[in-house]
């Protein structure tokens, strides 16, 4: 039996240790409206979904259906796009709420590799560190696209690596 959107709200809040007085103040609504969704007795403004899915690292067709789409695909020979015209974009959210987004052309993200550069909001990003550029470029060059990385560290940032 598949589970509520309801339910995975109440697992999703919970994941993240937060109550649900913490969830409601997040999105500016009361405590007993986040209750009402878990139990199923009401459900999201529907305006409100996207930003819900946002917190929680998830789409909202997850949010929605309970699954998840696949994110990474190995694109055709023939229909692949031209390198210098595909991103590398890496999200990082820390757990204090800052948001960080950088869109690199991977072409950029070549060159930097080969010379050694370094990002410095990946340099000191300890989730990041470990994380090897040449070997994604050497899976977007294959075909691979998608969300290659996605990581939750002990520190509760959550952290993707995201090829387009």
């Amino acid at each position: 039996m598949e589970s509520s959107m309801g339910k995975r709200i109440a697992d999703l809040r919970k994941k993240k240790g937060l109550t649900q007085d913490q969830l409601a103040e997040q999105f500016s609504v009361s405590a007993q409206a986040v209750s009402k969704w878990e139990n199923d007795i009401s459900c999201p403004d529907i305006m409100m979904l996207p930003q819900l899915a946002d917190f929680f690292h998830i789409s909202v067709d997850e949010l929605l259906r309970g699954r998840q789409e696949e994110s990474v695909r190995m694109v055709p020979k023939g229909e692949r796009k031209e390198l210098d015209d595909m991103m590398l974009k890496v999200i990082v959210d820390s757990p204090k709420g800052d948001r960080v987004r950088i869109n690199l052309p991977i072409l950029l993200v070549k060159v930097g590799v080969e010379i050694g550069m370094q990002i410095p909001e990946v340099a000191n990003n300890t989730a990041l560190q470990q994380v090897d550029f040449a070997k994604i470029f050497e899976l977007v060059e294959q075909g691979v696209i998608g969300k290659l990385v996605e990581v939750d560290s002990a520190e509760g940032e959550h952290v993707e690596v995201v090829v387009e």
